[in-house]
């Protein structure tokens, strides 16, 4: 995998420090599992915030910190109980094929055939997966050759690829490439003929269509 789109220092830096809203954490862990250059960037911030840690003075805690501290681990614990991820199907050659990566198959409860997609229109689907209120994160599947409708960003999306390919008005973007778009973007992706596209896409802010029914559709689809 030729992965030419990476992720900011900005965004490493972030992630490190626990700064991002979950949706947009899912996307992060999802290209550091993709992309050794990115993983290798961001265990060097790591670093630093160890370093950092090591030389702030200790402060006193509360008597009843560890207890609160080991409450919520039980409680997490016991909120993610629940069946085992369904195992992808086999193949026609008898083979299994993995096409979502470890941290979104945790979301999903399994790999494609676990999603549960949702029409958008024009054979385009997505998959809202369960995170925090303040950002959200989809899974889209783009048939090969559709376009988005074209649109532009109140905030910030991170869109990526998984499987296929897409282009827009600035670039192209294959497995493994991550887009980062903002309030300054303005572009119409496309999925490349040949093969259906399937992306893992998070927004702080709905897009802002220009056409009317995407603008009327919008609130149903929570885009």
């Amino acid at each position: 995998m030729k992965i030419r789109h990476h992720l900011s220092d900005k965004l490493l830096m972030a992630y490190s420090a626990g700064a991002l809203p979950e949706a947009f954490s899912l996307v992060v862990a999802t290209h550091i599992s993709l992309c050794d250059e990115c993983r290798a960037r961001l265990a060097s911030y790591d670093a630093v915030g160890g370093a950092v840690l090591e030389d702030t003075p200790d402060v006193a805690m509360s008597s009843g910190s560890l207890a609160a501290t080991m409450k919520l681990i039980r409680e997490r614990a016991a909120a993610d109980v629940g069946p085992s991820p369904r195992a992808p199907e086999p193949t026609a050659l008898g083979m299994t094929e993995t096409v979502l990566p470890a941290p979104v198959r945790e979301y999903v409860g399994g790999d494609i055939d676990a999603v549960r997609w949702r029409p958008l229109g024009g054979g385009v689907r997505q998959a809202i997966l369960p995170t925090a209120k303040d950002a959200r994160v989809r899974l889209l599947h783009i048939p090969a050759g559709v376009a988005v409708p074209d649109h532009g960003h109140r905030g910030t999306e991170l869109t990526q690829v998984l499987r296929g390919a897409f282009r827009d008005e600035h670039d192209r973007f294959g497995p493994g490439d991550i887009e980062i778009a903002t309030e300054d973007t303005h572009h119409t992706p496309v999925a490349e003929p040949g093969e259906d596209c399937i992306c893992l896409a998070a927004t702080d802010a709905p897009l802002r269509f220009n056409a009317l029914l995407p603008r009327i559709a919008q609130p149903f689809f929570r885009i």
